[in-house]
């Protein structure tokens, strides 16, 4: 279903139909001249079902066409591209994959969901051609149509579909939604610092293992005489297998760890990218369409249009044509940029009612992490009990063996009476 289909302004579209789905995976190998080797990506969607391989370069025309064609929709933003390796950015080359992999990934789940943007042809090319080519492809599609407004059946119309208010609306829906992205960039922040306190859990949880592993595994000499060694052994024996409970909760805090990140943070920064092209799509609106209308009103009501009327007989009537007709196509693109900004505002409401989504992933995931986490550590209890128990009965033979020789010694030293 597309967005003109219905009527333009009260649009009818559910999340669910909005759905279809695309992988983007890292190639395991680089290609290329030893010396020039780049990290290519395997994409597939439900739709087109034939894997193609795309570069980073290969996003970066295809997101820089949708923007030119489509200026008055949401284009969803690219991951940013790492300027100096290993310099600027700590993080390792295969840490960094997976971070751009995420991010072409949310960018492409919100093209293909995009009710205009979908059907178009560069997202055709895009998931669907193969070879090397596929940049020049994009540029010659493009090339052949235009800007959206030059093909849509709406772009004549769009003053006929809006309300008297429009701008108004328009204000007031850009306010609301700029607090509601506010709001999900805190709790995307939260979710972020839940996520790595479980990896830090995970990782704190398998040195206490190690530590623990290492004071069983010593095996110094005790002194004989020593009070308490022989139920010190007893114990550190059971420490070794001790440490190999503390390393599966380390696996477990890594899961939630991992749970949190791809369940919760990454269905929030797809909210993210969804709301921050919206806030672009303002900007463009505000920086183009706007003061465009405002120059074309300008020349119909001010200085310029009382000398158009004026003018002098000299000049040629198809000049004076022309520049009227530049000022009604100024006119019809503002009214089609509010049109297709009131239309994108009703996507935005669409999407918002993943929060309870995400709200459900949250606490279902916090409920599965902890029952992990409590299972493993209820069957280390009686493993300590247990420890307990053996070093306590060591300790009492040994202190009874040592009071039994103490008064062997003592009954030798005073001799029969």
């Amino acid at each position: 279903m597309h967005l003109g289909q219905q009527n333009p302004v009260v649009d009818g579209l559910s999340l669910k139909e909005l759905g279809d789905s695309v992988l983007v995976e890292v190639e395991p190998r680089r290609k290329g001249l030893p010396f020039l080797k780049h990290v290519e990506y395997r994409i597939v969607s439900k739709c087109f079902q034939i894997p193609v391989q795309r570069r980073y370069s290969d996003f970066e025309v295809f997101h820089g066409l949708l923007l030119q064609k489509f200026i008055y929709r949401m284009v969803p933003p690219l991951p940013p591209k790492r300027i100096l390796k290993g310099v600027l950015n700590s993080l390792s080359d295969r840490e960094f994959n997976d971070s751009r992999r995420r991010g072409l990934q949310r960018f492409m789940t919100l093209v293909i969901r995009h009710p205009v943007l979908a059907g178009d042809e560069l997202v055709n090319i895009f998931l669907s051609a193969s070879g090397a080519e596929v940049q020049n492809m994009l540029r010659d599609s493009y090339k052949k149509t235009g800007d959206e407004f030059l093909t849509s059946q709406m772009a004549l119309h769009g003053k006929v579909y809006l309300p008297e208010d429009i701008q108004t609306q328009a204000a007031a829906n850009r306010e609301v939604i700029a607090n509601i992205h506010s709001s999900f960039n805190k709790l995307r922040d939260v979710a972020e610092r839940m996520a790595q306190r479980s990896r830090e859990n995970s990782t704190d949880l398998l040195m206490f293992g190690k530590d623990l592993s290492e004071l069983g595994s010593d095996t110094s000499d005790l002194p004989v005489n020593a009070t308490m060694s022989k139920a010190w052994k007893t114990q550190r024996k059971s420490l070794v297998e001790l440490s190999g409970e503390f390393g599966l909760l380390a696996d477990k805090a890594a899961h939630q760890g991992s749970r949190e990140e791809d369940e919760v943070v990454e269905k929030l920064n797809l909210l993210l990218e969804q709301l921050q092209s919206y806030k672009d799509l303002c900007d463009r609106h505000d920086s183009g369409a706007l003061l465009e209308h405002q120059r074309a009103l300008e020349k119909r009501s001010g200085p310029v249009a009382t000398h158009l009327k004026y003018q002098n007989s000299t000049e040629q009537p198809e000049s004076r044509l022309s520049q009227e007709n530049s000022i009604i196509t100024m006119e019809m693109r503002n009214y089609f940029s509010l049109l297709c900004l009131h239309q994108e505002t009703q996507l935005v409401f669409t999407y918002l009612p993943l929060v309870t989504s995400i709200l459900g992933t949250f606490v279902h995931s916090q409920i599965q992490g902890h029952k992990e986490m409590g299972d493993v550590w209820g069957d280390l209890h009686p493993k300590l009990k247990d420890l307990f128990e053996s070093a306590n009965e060591a300790s009492i033979r040994s202190s009874s063996q040592k009071h039994t020789s103490k008064g062997q010694k003592t009954c030798a030293v005073i001799g029969p009476a």
